[in-house]
């Protein structure tokens, strides 16, 4: 791997380590204002909803300019979004903003691994990504704790410039100037990625036009015998990511009794075990053998069913990093190969806008599932064993497919024979 991809690397975990660290202040923010408890899932609701909103437009943003220059342009919005919740505006309005960052960024961030590495490294190139955005992800969740926690909030507060007053009066201010400073190193990084060289045929404008374009990318996506495999398989993955970080959330003041600066650990648990199944995942599955390890997302959603009978903290550790690894090992070789057949079916940025659309729709509907059975005042329980079938059983439906479609591949490649 060259000095380029380290760079891009390095951007991206700052990047997302300050978008998972907002995410708990923004909480904390919701918390202190009493607002009710549906609103923590809209809260990240309100954050991908641009990704499913710009998704034909930003695959074309994305291949219009260098890849680094569309990285730098969405950190800045980033920032713009932070600054908005320091000025007090609604954490679900300040937090849609910087979502409308992150969707920008997206494209580019994947697209730009498949202009500067060739097919055979995409497998370990994502093993890196993904793991760089669960550690990240891990990062991001303890630190978004510790400033909302007493201690961190004490320390901060507790710091003064010389000759200098900062305004900076409250825990959640000082935790967002913190968050900031993070979206400012990522840019730092931005301006250093080396541009590829990987240039475009004239991108369109017309509104109308990239809809239709991105009707007809999507479309050959989902009838690609291995690419609707691979984006059914990831679009359910994120959705239930997404969802799971807040169960996990409610379900440790529920059932363990902790606090959200306690709690997000728990999600950095889960976390470590994403990064040490996308590790293990970009060491021993390659590209062609990447369909077979379907079968583990369905032992995981069973295996999420389980939480219900945790109510200690050293039998939740290791059930959570469980679910983690079992997860981080189903989607690391799915995102590899389709990416893969994104990029041999059409261009880098149009095939990751289709992946960003499916997989934040995904996360669009599950949370707003979660939100509504929250207002319901269903039980906990009962939401955790719904959520945990539904994975096992998208799954399996999933993998029948996939059986479907290789019989029918062999028969077509029998008849084939005949014909010879």
């Amino acid at each position: 791997m060259n000095r380029g991809f380290y760079t891009i690397m390095a951007a991206q975990f700052f990047s997302s380590l300050a978008d998972n660290a907002l995410l708990f202040v923004a909480i904390d923010v919701l918390v202190r204002m009493n607002a009710p408890a549906s609103l923590t899932p809209l809260l990240k609701l309100s954050f991908v909803l641009f990704y499913v909103l710009l998704a034909a437009f930003v695959g074309a943003f994305a291949d219009s300019l260098p890849k680094g220059r569309v990285m730098f342009i969405a950190n800045l919005v980033k920032i713009f979004g932070c600054a908005l919740m320091f000025l007090t505006v609604h954490p679900l309005v300040a937090y849609a903003v910087v979502g409308f960052g992150a969707a920008v960024y997206s494209p580019a961030k994947y697209g730009i691994l498949t202009e500067l590495l060739p097919p055979e490294k995409l497998v370990i190139a994502n093993g890196w990504i993904e793991g760089l955005t669960v550690m990240s992800i891990i990062f991001g969740t303890v630190l978004g704790g510790a400033l909302v926690s007493d201690t961190g909030s004490n320390l901060m507060l507790g710091f003064d410039f010389p000759l200098f007053d900062t305004g900076i009066d409250t825990t959640s201010e000082a935790a967002m100037a913190v968050v900031a400073f993070i979206y400012v190193l990522a840019t730092l990084f931005n301006l250093r990625i080396p541009d590829t060289g990987a240039r475009y045929e004239h991108q369109e404008r017309n509104p109308v036009k990239l809809i239709a374009d991105f009707a007809n990318c999507s479309a050959t996506l989902w009838k690609d015998k291995l690419g609707q495999i691979s984006l059914a398989v990831t679009t359910l993955f994120w959705g239930a990511g997404a969802t799971l970080q807040l169960i996990v959330l409610k379900w440790a003041e529920r059932s363990l009794g902790m606090p959200l600066d306690k709690a997000t650990g728990l999600i950095g648990v889960v976390a470590l075990g994403v990064a040490v199944g996308a590790v293990l995942a970009a060491r021993m599955v390659p590209l062609r053998k990447s369909l077979s390890v379907i079968p583990m997302g369905i032992f995981m959603g069973l295996v999420v069913t389980g939480m219900v009978f945790v109510h200690d903290v050293i039998i939740a550790y290791p059930l959570l990093a469980l679910i983690g690894f079992l997860s981080g090992f189903f989607v690391v070789p799915m995102n590899a190969l389709l990416q893969h057949r994104g990029h041999v079916l059409m261009s880098a940025g149009h095939s990751i806008a289709v992946q960003n659309f499916n997989e934040n729709l995904s996360i669009l509907t599950m949370l707003a599932l979660y939100a509504i059975m929250i207002t319901l005042n269903l039980d906990l329980n009962i939401i955790i064993v719904l959520f945990g079938l539904s994975i096992a059983g998208i799954t399996f439906l999933i993998l029948r497919l996939h059986q479907r479609n290789q019989k029918q591949h062999d028969s077509l490649a029998l008849i084939g024979e005949h014909k010879h």
